[in-house]
């Protein structure tokens, strides 16, 4: 009779120590979100971003970069404190996760909104730019906000190109737009799709990442220019809201903050349209033949496949009997001399040149100066690869001549054209060269690579992949593809 008497007590106890066991394996898992220490406390900046050219990507040497990367690295460098980033699908889930504690900041091109103070509160504008409207180039031109009446519209959710067109309403009769909770690229890929009339796109990402769709055009701006700002929960961490008030008006002021913009918006030349859809077609037909044999490169240099592949294309446009009038042949465009260095018996062997060309490249990024570091270290040795070692030098003293950089290829490229200029490489140890050559082939392989590292996964070994994946699993780490940092970023 007592047992029965205690047996729901019993059973009370059981039942509770069940939900808390399963609330530990929750909590442990990451299902139950763990509440957020202050940057201080914690002794770690959290920062929510979305991966995309404007914000937080993977270069062409497997590191994390971007304007909102670099930013918010040195922001957390000068505070002393360690940087992590979260990252998002959509700009929408940047205010949510905001809202949630899940971040101390989010970095991710965020313009404040009426609807977004709301729910967060803005630091200082560090970024102006148009909210620009995008058609297919095969419809009729769109030249007003008129035109945009009975067009199926799209804009990223919660965004503030959706917050111009509810303003625009009452104007415009039958203006209507859906909401897409996903990526810029994903919502560019709708209207190159013809899925949408049009979108709306920022014009900072089609700076970067216009070129990459040659089937559409730039129709008229929406709006007046905004501003980017980083956003803060409310009532969150003063500490690091006001530090970053503080930071942005300290690298307004010494020119850094310019200085760091420009390095991404840097006014790039971009092949042709019809260039960019060649590409694309061959990238389907020809590329598979030979993704394995710059996957090999990949695996000897360490350089990613993409880039390779990328100069492959520049080269001889995936052509493994190319020759050129001056002798230079292969699929990777190898001089004699070159090959012979390289000990390259038949430079019209696909594979031979490949890991040739791959090495030459190495060869080449090895011989800078240390101190110069990623991307511009890449671009350098591309535009090398064209010219050579000493003229990529006469270049950098020109730059240092014109009271600019030696060290960054924004202006290294400036001072290239001017090699041949007999103002100029008389007064160089090397004389004249194409300098200008060398600019359109690097920023072409710039824009292939970009199209490729959209378009074609990375290649991972298979041995680096089954340590990764042990490395992760002893660690409890996320697994590669979220991309997470857990440590100080590069400088």
């Amino acid at each position: 009779a007592r047992m029965r008497r205690l047996f729901p007590f019993i059973r009370s106890a059981f039942i509770f120590g069940l939900c808390l066991a399963a609330v530990w394996v929750l909590y442990q898992e990451g299902n139950l979100e763990r509440p957020l220490s202050s940057a201080q406390q914690s002794g770690e900046i959290v920062v929510l971003t979305v991966n995309s050219p404007t914000t937080y990507f993977e270069d062409a040497i497997g590191e994390m970069t971007g304007p909102e990367h670099d930013l918010a690295t040195r922001f957390a460098n000068e505070l002393g404190l360690k940087l992590r980033f979260e990252v998002v699908r959509s700009e929408a889930e940047l205010i949510d996760g905001l809202v949630a504690r899940r971040g101390h900041l989010a970095a991710g091109t965020l313009s404040p909104t009426r609807e977004r103070e709301k729910l967060v509160r803005f630091g200082p504008a560090y970024q102006t730019i148009t909210q620009k409207i995008i058609y297919r180039s095969d419809q009729p031109r769109l030249r007003s906000v008129k035109d945009l009446a009975g067009k199926s519209i799209g804009v990223l959710a919660r965004s503030h190109h959706a917050e111009k067109l509810a303003e625009l309403r009452p104007q415009i009769h039958n203006l209507r737009w859906q909401e897409f909770d996903e990526s810029t690229d994903e919502l560019l890929r709708r209207v190159s799709d013809g899925e949408r009339d049009a979108v709306v796109v920022d014009s900072n990402w089609l700076a970067l990442s216009g070129h990459l769709y040659p089937d559409i055009e730039i129709g008229f701006d929406l709006a007046k220019p905004v501003a980017l700002a980083w956003a803060f929960p409310l009532a969150g961490d003063d500490f690091i809201y006001n530090a970053a008030k503080k930071f942005f008006a300290r690298i307004q002021e010494d020119g850094s903050l310019k200085r760091l913009i420009s390095r991404y918006y840097d006014d790039r030349r971009h092949p042709s349209k019809i260039d960019v859809a060649t590409f694309l077609q061959r990238s389907q037909t020809l590329l598979p033949r030979y993704r394995r044999l710059f996957q090999e490169a990949q695996e000897i240099t360490g350089i990613d496949w993409r880039l390779l592949a990328a100069v492959g294309y520049q080269e001889s446009h995936w052509d493994p009997l190319a020759t050129s009038p001056t002798g230079v042949r292969g699929l990777m465009m190898l001089t004699e001399e070159t090959a012979d260095r390289l000990k390259v018996k038949n430079r019209l062997d696909a594979r031979e040149s490949v890991l040739a060309g791959a090495r030459y490249l190495l060869l080449l990024k090895d011989s800078i100066p240390e101190r110069i570091a990623e991307p511009d270290r890449t671009w350098l040795a591309l535009a090398a690869y064209n010219q050579g070692l000493g003229h990529l030098e006469d270049a950098r003293v020109l730059a240092q001549r014109l009271k600019r950089s030696a060290d960054l290829w924004t202006d290294v490229r400036a001072a290239m054209p001017l090699l041949s200029d007999p103002d100029h490489h008389s007064t160089l140890k090397h004389g004249y060269a194409r300098g200008g050559e060398a600019v359109v082939m690097t920023e072409n392989i710039r824009t292939y690579y970009d199209i490729l590292a959209r378009m074609e996964k990375p290649y991972r070994p298979l041995f680096e992949q089954l340590n990764t994946d042990l490395l992760n699993a002893d660690s409890g780490e996320p697994k590669i593809g979220k991309m997470v940092s857990n440590s100080r970023g590069k400088n």
